[in-house]
């Protein structure tokens, strides 16, 4: 499926969106590939705020920083499973379980 062809799923945040063929259809920020279990796991439960974490992604804006940590709050079982499912410990498992086998 090329880009021109992807089906954008719009949600009820603004700027958070799922795409077909973009990250497996997880919620991202709109004209990104930056999922928000990636905004949440890397940058706010660290600590970090709107503001440091706009410093480390200058083209994007304070508003679709709130959209995606307001999805979280709205989500979090979902949002904490792909951060689970994509944290290096869960790596670390299915790949030890791979090379055991």
């Amino acid at each position: 499926m090329n880009a021109k062809n992807r089906v954008i799923q719009r949600t009820e945040y603004p700027h958070i969106v799922k795409v077909d063929g973009v990250l497996g259809g997880e919620a991202v920020i709109e004209g990104t590939r930056i999922a928000i279990w990636h905004i949440v796991g890397y940058y706010y439960k660290v600590g970090m705020s709107v503001e440091d974490i706009l410093a480390e992604w200058e083209y994007l804006n304070p508003a679709a920083i709130f959209s995606a940590l307001a999805y979280y709050h709205d989500h979090k079982q979902e949002i904490d499973h792909l951060r689970e499912e994509n944290s290096y410990e869960h790596w670390q498992k299915e790949h030890l379980a791979h090379v055991a086998a």
